[in-house]
């Protein structure tokens, strides 16, 4: 996998009221436990949100709070091809897919209810097979108060 793969890696947090997002070395992007490792020095209200966007495949949304870690994968079928997206299905422990050619979201769709985008909505953005990853975390970026921060480092 090469550095260029990632198209961005992000991490966005609340600190006294107000969403921060700060760009992440993309090599932070390839890996779950460095990701995750790196999302720790952060300080945030409501946990801080790891977000990468993978090679216009797929993204990956992690939610750090302490010692806590969630996760959302968005396309189980990258699990077999993309080393961040193994590690996530090993983070959820997952089984093998059983339909390695049927792209589903695995792991914790409720990662950002609380922070006002619920699960079913995060499941059809993730079902709409028009949609980029990056469009999707725009959307997510929107929808939580940090769209335009987000916009400010991806372009």
């Amino acid at each position: 996998m090469a550095e260029d793969d990632v198209d961005f890696a992000v991490a966005a947090y609340r600190d006294e009221g107000e969403w921060q997002v700060v760009e992440l070395h993309a090599t932070i992007g390839e890996d779950v436990d460095e990701l995750s490792e790196a999302l720790t020095r952060f300080p945030s209200e409501v946990g801080v949100l790891g977000l990468v966007s993978m090679n216009d495949d797929f993204f990956v949304i992690l939610r750090r709070s302490g010692v806590q870690v969630r996760a959302l994968l968005s396309d189980v079928t990258a699990v077999t091809d993309w080393p961040l997206a193994g590690g996530v299905a090993d983070l959820l422990d997952l089984p093998d897919p059983e339909d390695p050619d049927d792209p589903q979201p695995v792991g914790d769709l409720d990662i950002i209810s609380d922070l006002g985008m619920p699960g079913l909505e995060l499941s059809v953005l993730c079902d709409d097979d028009d949609l980029f990853p990056e469009d999707i975390l725009r959307d997510v970026a929107d929808r939580l108060g940090f769209g335009d921060k987000l916009d400010a480092i991806i372009g």
